[in-house]
């Protein structure tokens, strides 16, 4: 398809043909950024992000192999990946767009499945800080402890530290037993 793409803007009546080939690379670009998760609710929830934070001009990447984290709920699968990456996206924005830049990795290692999320961030605000920075604090500020939360419930750990310009979430959560 790129190749084509090549011939197209390379023929006469430029404009026109640029203009297709734009569309067309456009089209390629949601393909090529598809992440395949081995979840299918995750990689909806991972494309939904990385196109607000391209949309943001944000450097978004994905390494995630999910498939044996068929023990974890949806909703916590929502709960940890949607707030995380929201938060990172919404600490990016108020950087310079050379600076914007959010990555997740997940997978198994032996017997955890583990999550990190790092973004870069202001530094303004730490960790520990449990107040939200939106101006309607009463609907807003759960997302780390519903974070913390999901992962107590499959016996795991989460941690949050801001360090030298980078915010990491880092998830372990126990590998149930098969019953085999």
């Amino acid at each position: 398809m790129k190749n084509h793409l090549l011939v197209l803007e390379n023929r006469e009546n430029a404009e026109e043909t640029r203009q297709m080939a734009e569309k067309l690379r456009s089209q390629i670009a949601d393909y090529e950024d598809y992440v395949h998760t081995g979840n299918d609710f995750l990689d909806i929830i991972i494309k939904d992000k990385s196109e607000r934070a391209r949309e943001k001009q944000i450097d978004f990447s994905a390494a995630i192999d999910f498939g044996e984290a068929g023990f974890i709920d949806p909703l916590d699968i929502s709960t940890i990946f949607g707030n995380a990456i929201d938060n990172a996206i919404e600490a990016s924005e108020k950087l310079p767009e050379d600076r914007r830049m959010i990555e997740v990795k997940a997978g198994r290692v032996q017997d955890m499945v583990s999550i990190v999320i790092r973004n870069n961030y202001d530094g303004s605000r730490t960790p520990e800080d449990k107040r939200t920075s939106k101006a309607d604090a009463f609907m807003h500020g759960f997302g780390i402890s519903n974070i913390k939360k999901a992962a107590e419930k499959y016996g795991g750990a989460c941690t949050f530290t801001g360090k030298d310009g980078q915010f990491v979430v880092k998830i372990l959560l126990p590998i149930p037993p098969s019953d085999e």
